[in-house]
């Protein structure tokens, strides 16, 4: 069995520019990078939980933009 001739050169990518690292970088997230959602509801000064979350929600928009 006969092994061929080992590369010299490595095609790899060139990771020196910064652009070509975060290219090929782990992804990262960050609580900055989360959206929080708002939910509105018809009406004018309401407010009325969401019993699926508990802590969370439906809010009139007058009510919204107070907040």
């Amino acid at each position: 069995m006969s092994r061929g001739q080992y590369p010299s050169t490595r095609m790899r990518r060139n990771r020196n520019r910064a652009f070509s690292r975060r290219l090929v970088a782990e992804n990262r997230l960050d609580t900055a990078d989360l959206i929080w959602p708002l939910f509105v509801i018809e009406g004018h000064d309401m407010a009325e939980p969401v019993a699926a979350m508990p802590g969370v929600f439906r809010y009139s928009i007058d009510r919204l933009l107070q907040q």
